[in-house]
């Protein structure tokens, strides 16, 4: 059957008390989005750490060494949501188009990806990488998330823009990846300053957001990050 013009999420695997408020699905092209992936959570919290730095500041690589070293599940939005494409399913080709743009694709979107994958992993510690990328993110995984996981802090890699730049065109030399190209790149750099920086100053304020200067080589980074982590 058909929904509503304007349809309020209410997972039927979330208790009433587990939901500080439902989000509402837009209506749009993904208003039946969740009902085809469902946040499904266990009774014990997941321990989730945002990863979040301009694209090329290191995301990626850094995750790896902390899930080596510290035995957390890397999930990556923009991972979940490139395999999303790739799987054909009728979302694909919007979420393509707005990757391509730079876009931030819808949040009922990512939140659904990433409590999919959440419930499928074994292991409930998780660094979450690429999210959440504006306030409309966040707001959704406060709504939908922010009383059945325990979101710890963002741990931020900061580098300067034109070396974020020359390392993604190296990368997009074999990557293969539809973004890594200069036109695109342009446009993630103007999306992050403009709708990322802002949730991650919202989080400062609060106190958990952990700086690390992400200009340097790989193996320096790390040293910062894995005293952090050490630490927990």
């Amino acid at each position: 059957s058909s929904l509503p013009r304007a349809h309020i999420l209410r997972s039927t695997y979330l208790l009433p008390t587990q939901v500080r408020s439902p989000c509402l699905v837009r209506p749009s092209y993904f208003k039946t989005y969740f009902h085809t992936h469902r946040i499904i959570m266990s009774t014990a919290k997941p321990y989730v750490v945002f990863v979040l730095g301009g694209p090329g500041s290191g995301k990626g690589t850094q995750c790896a060494n902390i899930v080596r070293d510290f035995g957390f599940v890397h999930l990556s939005a923009g991972d979940l949501l490139r395999e999303e494409v790739n799987s054909g399913s009728k979302h694909g080709t919007m979420i393509s188009d707005m990757i391509k743009n730079g876009q931030i694709v819808p949040a009922e979107v990512t939140v659904g990806l990433l409590g999919t994958a959440m419930e499928k992993s074994p292991v409930k510690k998780f660094l979450i990488d690429g999210f959440p990328r504006n306030a409309d993110n966040h707001e959704c995984w406060v709504r939908l998330m922010g009383s059945t996981v325990d979101t710890k802090f963002i741990l931020y890699l900061d580098c300067p823009e034109d070396i974020m730049e020359q390392r993604l065109l190296k990368r997009g030399e074999s990557s293969g990846r539809i973004d890594d190209n200069i036109a695109s790149i342009k446009k993630r750099f103007q999306t992050f300053v403009s709708q990322t920086v802002p949730v991650v100053q919202g989080y400062e304020k609060t106190g958990t957001v952990h700086h690390v200067v992400a200009d340097t080589t790989p193996e320096k980074v790390y040293e910062q990050i894995s005293k952090i982590f050490a630490g927990l």
